[in-house]
């Protein structure tokens, strides 16, 4: 089986990094992306995706550091659905990707592939006290 994610997109606001109570950075984002086509009459238009984002690890604080509002950005990762229940007992669901890997577009000197795991290959262990 399969789940893997590849974006390229741009940041909508601010890399929010929290840490866990084990002191493990995870960093909070969302990205755009925009598809743009000509419809039969000829007029072009456009639609705009919103993407959650989540890193653990190292690429957090990369991501953190490095990225802001308006940032372009290449995402690979999974897809990810959370349930949880809101105040008034409903059930609420959000997807989100968990980057694996990120690089930095648009030129300059930081640009460069960052990855997310160990050199062991292991994710972080999810954990209740991940802040989102």
């Amino acid at each position: 089986m399969l789940n893997k994610t590849m974006l390229i997109g741009n940041l909508g606001a601010d890399v929010e990094t929290r840490y866990t109570k084990n002191q493990v950075a995870v960093a909070n984002f969302r990205v755009a992306t925009t598809e743009r086509w000509k419809d039969s009459e000829g007029n072009q238009q456009e639609a705009t995706e919103w993407h959650r984002v989540v890193a653990f690890g190292r690429l957090a604080e990369i991501c953190g550091e490095y990225l802001a509002k308006g940032s372009r950005v290449y995402l690979e990762g999974r897809l990810q659905t959370r349930k949880w229940e809101d105040s008034d007992g409903n059930n609420r669901f959000t997807t989100e990707i968990i980057a694996r890997e990120m690089k930095m577009l648009g030129g300059g000197d930081k640009a460069e592939n960052v990855p997310a795991l160990p050199k062991d290959g292991q994710e972080p262990p999810f954990s209740d006290d991940v802040p989102f």
